[in-house]
């Protein structure tokens, strides 16, 4: 039998209030998912799903403890189609409660990116990279 090999195909985010990330995700532009139910939520994006679920429940899941803090060495990165989409999608994140972390600027790469944080500190990178280019159905395609 072959191994499959790695790929991402959800992304779940342990949160403290379910009901105000819910809240923030939706107006980010998401609709949940009827998969979910009381204690989790889905949203489809596009190549993924992403997953909510309270975070003392998702550390003893994987057996680790809750109690982390800090950088966690890990972004989650959206890809838009310009400059003016990135400031757009990051004013947005604010306007729904997230924490503006870096305004969009140009960047070293030769793209343009900002970040912000979701309310539970969650960094979300949004970039335009001219060099990655995006599929019809907006799935980054890199070769």
């Amino acid at each position: 039998m072959a191994v499959a090999s790695l790929g991402l195909t959800l992304v779940t985010l342990g949160v403290a209030d379910l009901d105000r990330s819910r809240a923030f995700y939706v107006a980010m532009g998401l609709s949940p998912s009827p998969q979910g139910t009381e204690s989790v939520v889905f949203f489809q994006m596009a190549g993924c799903v992403l997953g909510l679920y309270p975070r003392a429940a998702l550390a003893d899941d994987a057996m680790v403890d809750a109690a982390g803090s800090g950088f966690a060495g890990v972004t989650l990165a959206c890809n838009l189609d310009a400059p003016e989409d990135v400031d757009a999608m990051i004013a947005r994140a604010v306007a729904a409660g997230g924490k503006l972390v870096k305004p969009g600027q140009k960047v070293f790469w030769g793209g343009y990116s900002g970040y912000f944080a979701d309310p539970d500190g969650h960094l979300w990178e949004v970039a335009h990279n001219p060099f990655f280019p995006m599929d019809d159905r907006g799935i980054l395609a890199i070769g």
